[in-house]
């Protein structure tokens, strides 16, 4: 495949970036328009805006590593049509699953479908020896359960703290929180914006560094700026079912509930993001509302909601995993390409059932 076919590829990955900006980005806004400290229109405008600014300008190390950490560019780089497919098939299952679950209005993770997506893609194309499990597991996986167990006990913890603290305090102090929460989002937007943003920057590397169009890893400055503006544009689009499900539908929230919760999720957002782990947004910021409304009234927290989001959580990984393997297998066949692990799986599932067989007939 030439190179035009290699950048529309990269015009792919972007629409998942904007499509990942309107469906985790309106985890920004949710909690301050719920709250009613801020007007829609305006709370889209100024998350954008501090969307971009975090992911053009504080780091790469999500984007190392998603493009090199898991699976490493050098395998990929003797068949450029296998990097093509993998990426083609990782990114393709991740959106349409993105776009089933903003249908249904399930604010599930756009981190864990593409993640998913490129582990199912390298099973199908290599086996399962190509993933660097060691780094899947404790650089990806384990933060990515942790972080929203982190949320929610940050995000109670905090309003312990600050109902504690502001409790002799007149109602005027209710105008002052409407006013800071115009920071936490920032703050929370910033780091939404360097964290999913890195994700499509790494994969875009990847694509580039596997193809030769750059010599190595790394992430151009245009594959950066590019990637800011696609999900900065995503979020001002407004994802507004899952404005609903995240802002009214787990907790009734006032300013001080919002502000405590947005300080929550954007710090652990940063925090994973500055040691190069990509998180769900969408995890920590639910988790961090269901830490600040147990905090409040746990009677309150709706958890039959909860569990909706936390059944998505758990089944998107493997889900876009196998869809993108099967996306993989389906690409290869028809593209001609023999770099494929169908052939290992067709004798697995034969020695299973001569295992089987023979098992049923000692018994």
């Amino acid at each position: 495949m030439d190179n035009i076919g290699i950048y529309l590829l990269v015009a792919l990955v972007l629409i998942f970036t904007y499509v990942n900006g309107f469906h985790d980005g309106c985890n920004v806004v949710a909690t301050i328009i719920a709250s009613r400290s801020m007007g829609p229109k305006k709370a889209l405008l100024w998350a954008s805006l501090f969307e971009f600014i975090g992911a053009a300008f504080l780091g790469t190390a999500v984007a190392v590593t998603i493009g090199k950490g898991i699976i490493d560019p050098v395998v990929l780089s003797s068949n450029t049509n296998v990097g093509l497919f993998m990426v083609f098939s990782a990114i393709s299952c991740a959106l349409v699953w993105n776009i089933i679950t903003w249908l249904i209005a399930i604010p599930s993770s756009s981190s864990h479908a593409l993640i998913g997506g490129i582990v199912g893609a390298g099973i199908g194309a290599y086996g399962f020896d190509v993933i660097n499990w060691h780094i899947f597991f404790y650089k990806v996986l384990l933060i990515m359960f942790l972080t929203p167990i982190i949320g929610m006990i940050v995000g109670y913890v905090l309003t312990k703290i600050i109902f504690s603290l502001l409790a002799n305090c007149s109602s005027k102090i209710n105008f002052f929180i409407k006013r800071i929460q115009f920071l936490s989002m920032c703050f929370l937007g910033a780091s939404h914006g360097t964290n999913d943003a890195q994700k499509s920057m790494g994969l875009i590397a990847m694509l580039l560094a596997t193809s030769g169009i750059i010599q190595g890893f790394y992430v151009p400055k245009w594959v950066i700026f590019a990637c800011a503006l696609a999900i900065s544009l995503g979020v001002l689009s407004g994802g507004w079912r899952l404005i609903k499900t995240i802002g009214f539908r787990i907790f009734r929230l006032e300013p001080i509930h919002s502000f405590n919760a947005q300080l929550a999720a954007g710090s652990v957002i940063y925090v994973s993001g500055l040691l190069g782990g990509p998180v769900s947004t969408s995890q920590i910021m639910s988790s961090s509302i269901m830490g600040v409304g147990a905090a409040h009234r746990f009677k309150e927290v709706r958890w039959i909601i909860a569990k909706d989001i936390f059944m998505a959580w758990f089944i998107t990984i493997p889900v876009v995993c196998v869809a993108s393997l099967i996306s993989y297998w389906v690409l290869a066949y028809f593209g001609k390409v023999e770099q494929t692990s169908f052939p290992l799986f067709i004798n697995l599932i034969k020695n299973i059932f001569r295992i089987v067989h023979v098992f049923f007939q000692l018994k």
